[in-house]
């Protein structure tokens, strides 16, 4: 299996064209649909910031973005431009056709209140996480029906986490740059979900979270 691939491809959609825009601060989070058959591209607008993200099939939020079986297709620890993004019912649920980052984590998870407490100490578990945004998110968007229980593995956009040579995982210092982006194409509608990652602790944003921004094509 691979563990590294850099697939640049740039997209020829412009910004001036798209049908939606989304700026989403600094530890804020994103819900809603993108249609099938719509492109939408997630920004690193100041570069080196991690987007916590996790995909479900808009009619039966059960079916969902599945880890194992988008690596296990691709044969492929990371993704980039090609990558098609598998569901946990084996059906392809949106493909990554532009990136200009290069590579991004399904492997490293998502920030939680008692990782900050296990990782770095018991004073860091106040600190605001990835699943509390969700969870927040969830809670005030009952109409989406996605509940505790639909928050499963997700995919950390921007975000470097090699493995090492013993299988391990490691959380560098960012390989995006301000403006790098990644584009993706919807194969059923779907429901997207972001945390805009909020920690502080380690180097997944600069210790310094910034925006994103989330643009959608028809």
């Amino acid at each position: 299996m691979m563990v590294n691939n850099m697939s640049l491809i740039e997209s020829t959609l412009q910004p001036e064209n798209s049908s939606a825009r989304h700026y989403v601060a600094a530890g804020d989070y994103f819900l809603g649909e993108i249609k099938q058959g719509q492109t939408f591209r997630i920004v690193d607008l100041e570069g080196n910031q991690a987007a916590d993200v996790l995909f479900y099939n808009a009619k039966d939020p059960s079916e969902r973005y599945s880890a194992m079986d988008t690596i296990r297709s691709q044969g492929n620890l990371y993704l980039s431009a090609g990558t098609k993004l598998i569901s946990n019912a084996n059906r392809e649920l949106l493909e990554i056709v532009a990136d200009t980052c290069g590579r991004h984590d399904t492997l490293g998870g998502a920030c939680a209140t008692e990782s900050n407490t296990v990782r770095y100490s018991l004073e860091k578990r106040c600190m605001h996480a990835c699943r509390d945004s969700w969870m927040l998110a969830v809670g005030e968007h009952p109409e989406f029906g996605i509940s505790k229980r639909d928050i499963t593995h997700n995919i950390n956009f921007f975000m470097n986490v090699p493995v090492t040579s013993e299988g391990g995982l490691t959380f560098e210092d960012g390989i995006s740059a301000p403006g790098k982006y990644v584009e993706l194409k919807a194969k059923m509608d779907i429901v997207m979900l972001i945390s805009n990652c909020p920690q502080l602790n380690n180097p997944c944003n600069g210790y310094n979270p910034t925006p994103i921004e989330v643009l959608v094509w028809n």
